[in-house]
């Protein structure tokens, strides 16, 4: 039985299905390139994270420095504003400029790689190794094991749990 755009009605999307021709060691290949991909975006959120929170801390040396000054220690608020407030993390470097310089050098270079194998050798199906392994674990028919997000369980029968 077929679905809108003639797709089965329990089965991947065309989008998932691997193209004719595609070897099993292409799809297993893309699918370690894209899970390296994914966890280079990984390290990259935790990049950003450590970004915001030298940010964070930075800008709270300022509160820092206004009360050591109200509490009568002048030098170690002008200890804490020359020695610390501003500084750059490495050499001639400000967390923005790790960020970019990253970003740049390496999560561009290395996404856009990823992409281009996509589209050459899979016809710009992404998942490929991921859709297969979830067609290969699902139970075919189960309410709550459909193949696709447009399936809704209410309305193929499903228990609403």
């Amino acid at each position: 039985m077929s679905g809108q755009n003639g797709q089965p009605d329990d089965g991947p999307d065309r989008r998932h299905q691997r193209p004719e021709g595609l070897s099993d060691e292409t799809v297993e290949a893309l699918g370690s390139l894209s899970k390296a991909l994914e966890t280079t975006e990984r390290a990259r959120g935790h990049l950003y994270s450590f970004h915001q929170l030298t940010g964070t801390a930075d800008l709270e040396l300022d509160r820092a420095v206004e009360l050591l000054h109200k509490a009568g220690h002048a030098d170690w608020a002008e200890a804490v504003r020359t020695q610390v407030l501003g500084r750059n993390v490495i050499p001639g470097h400000w967390t923005f400029q790790i960020v970019e310089a990253y970003d740049h050098t390496y999560y561009r270079p290395f996404r856009e790689l990823e992409q281009a194998a996509v589209e050459e050798l899979a016809d710009g199906r992404d998942h490929l190794f991921e859709a297969e392994m979830k067609e290969a674990r699902r139970t075919v028919g189960h309410p709550h094991h459909t193949a696709r997000p447009d399936v809704d369980p209410q309305i193929t029968g499903g228990d609403g749990g």
